[in-house]
């Protein structure tokens, strides 16, 4: 039974880092937001949920592409900061090639919030891709 759970500290590390890594995103993309993410999603604004959980994803993806190759936990972590600056590209991508963006978003403009977090997925997936070496 033992040999089953040799792997559990390495899992409980990475799982762990990789939760804090979600809210340090979490924080810094509702800051870099003009509007307010949670309160647009708890007053129900699909656009917002929309672009909020494709940031998520596109973060998601790079990130356990790191934790699947990654060599150490330091190197787990360099990856997912570059993946978290890769997500604000993304972000900003979405900005400039969709006039008033985020006024869309929070007038709950669901084709803004799909575009906002379709950018964030694709470029998100891109940059898994690319972690795979």
């Amino acid at each position: 039974m033992t040999i089953y759970a040799a792997g559990l500290p390495a899992f409980l590390s990475y799982f762990s880092i990789g939760l804090v890594c979600f809210a340090i995103f979490s924080a810094i993309y509702t800051r870099l937001t003009p509007h307010e993410e949670v309160e647009l999603i708890k007053a129900g604004n699909i656009s917002a949920v929309v672009a909020f959980l494709g940031a998520l994803i596109g973060f998601s993806l790079p990130l356990a592409s790191a934790a699947a190759n990654s060599v150490s936990l330091p190197d787990y972590v360099i990856w997912a900061a570059i993946g978290l600056l890769v997500q604000v590209l993304a972000f900003y991508i979405a900005k400039l090639t969709m006039t008033d963006l985020h006024l869309k978003i929070t007038e709950g403009n669901v084709a803004a919030g799909l575009w906002s977090g379709g950018i964030a997925v694709v470029i998100g997936t891109l940059n898994a891709a690319c972690m795979a070496y």
